[in-house]
């Protein structure tokens, strides 16, 4: 067996987020040398188990192993079948196991990722569950010339935790890997626990109660960023009623003008 190899699968299935729990099974397999092997594993979030089947190949001209992918099991409430999809490791960064839990779940992922001209470029990562493939279902993408600043979005809302630089650091890297995050929401002198989520698709947050019902995001907006708002729309329409007066007066002094050249001629 191919001790580096080994301690390089080892580090690959922890940085994925599979642990170390795998590590004995994992030499065991390629102490084996067969062409191919897979090894599983479980985890629960939020009351639901992910079950991972990894896909391992042996190299055809070495004894070196290479961790292809894995493919996810998630069973989800209110729906009769599994939602399945495989995930391809590659050199750049990878989806890991939390992550890919967090997408079947239908929220949104942000990866550093590369195209194939091998230039990187940062995205988020939505599933389109409308749309399947051989893989499971078809990804789509956000780029980061889509708008979605999160930082911004999140600063048009009264969160506490954003009052802190090092809680708002925690805040942003929890919800670009789409995990659902509790926060505490400042409203009429009170603290209300709710829990939010990335929506880089409507270039908004999703929020959600205790029991994961949806809020109506319209009544959780910081109310000084409203009133800003307001003015500046006050102040537009205040512009544009002084310029629709100003050309309905061009007008009545053309009409007088002619009046006056009619009478002298």
């Amino acid at each position: 067996m191919n001790e580096k190899n080994f301690e390089y699968l080892s580090d690959q299935l922890k940085y994925t987020g599979f642990g170390e729990a795998l590590q004995i099974e994992l030499k065991e397999k390629m102490k084996q040398q067969e062409p191919s092997f897979i090894l599983y594993h479980e985890t629960y979030h939020e009351d639901r188990v992910a079950r991972a089947t990894l896909t391992f190949n042996k190299a055809k001209d070495s004894d070196m192993y290479f961790f292809n992918s894995y493919r996810v099991e998630l069973q989800k409430e209110n729906i009769t079948d599994a939602l399945e999809h495989t995930f391809y490791m590659g050199k750049g960064s990878n989806i890991t196991m939390k992550e890919s839990y967090n997408l079947l779940m239908g929220r949104a992922v942000n990866k550093d990722l590369t195209n194939k001209e091998g230039a990187s470029y940062n995205a988020w990562v939505l599933i389109d569950f409308k749309q399947g493939d051989e893989n499971g279902f078809k990804l789509k993408q956000y780029h980061q010339n889509y708008g979605y600043d999160l930082l911004e979005t999140l600063g048009k809302y009264p969160i506490k935790e954003l009052e802190n630089e090092t809680f708002q650091k925690d805040l942003i890297r929890s919800l670009q890997r789409g995990n659902l995050q509790e926060v505490t929401f400042l409203k009429e002198d009170k603290h209300i626990k709710l829990f939010i989520e990335a929506n880089p698709q409507f270039k908004s947050i999703g929020i959600y109660d205790d029991n994961m019902k949806k809020m109506d995001n319209r009544n959780y907006k910081d109310v000084k960023q409203i009133e800003v708002v307001y003015e500046q729309v006050g102040e537009t329409k205040k512009k544009i009623e002084h310029h629709e007066n100003n050309q309905n007066e061009l007008p009545k002094q053309t009409s007088n003008r002619r009046q006056k050249r009619s009478n002298s001629l």
